[in-house]
């Protein structure tokens, strides 16, 4: 009988260890964050003596994500400024009449800048995923 209670335990052991190292070998689950900016064909139009001191461009995401996906402009005239923004975890995809919620929103100042066209970019991240799309910037009298 001891025997028995000896292979019981020896069996029990070897088994606890598999276990052990199965787990321990599985890989680090992977994020199964799928999203997609959707803020392309955007256009501001501000003034070239006065500029804009508080508007916003629209940011928003579809798919699914699991981390903050954080939102900013770059690559606009001196003196303006981008507040950025976060969309925090969860999913957006368009309605059936094509329709999208706008999930995103970045912030921006313009200060006064000589008339003409600059090409912006807002750029969404999650630290492992990137997506830029343009922003036209008109500077221009009568906005």
């Amino acid at each position: 009988m001891k025997r028995n209670h000896q292979g019981a335990g020896l069996l029990l052991g070897l088994l606890s260890v598999l276990t052990l190292m199965l787990v321990g070998s599985s890989p680090a689950s992977a994020s199964t964050s799928t999203w997609t900016l959707e803020a392309e064909g955007q256009r501001i139009c501000v003034s070239p003596q006065y500029g804009w001191p508080n508007t916003y461009a629209f940011a928003p995401v579809t798919g699914s994500w699991s981390s903050v996906i954080h939102l900013e402009v770059r690559n606009l005239p001196p003196g303006s400024s981008s507040t950025g923004g976060a969309i925090y975890p969860g999913t957006n995809h368009h309605l059936p009449d094509g329709s999208l919620v706008i999930n995103g929103f970045v912030g921006l100042s313009f200060a006064p800048a000589p008339a003409g066209e600059y090409t912006a970019e807002i750029r969404a991240t999650d630290g492992r995923h990137t997506e830029s799309d343009p922003l036209l910037l008109v500077f221009r009298d009568g906005c």
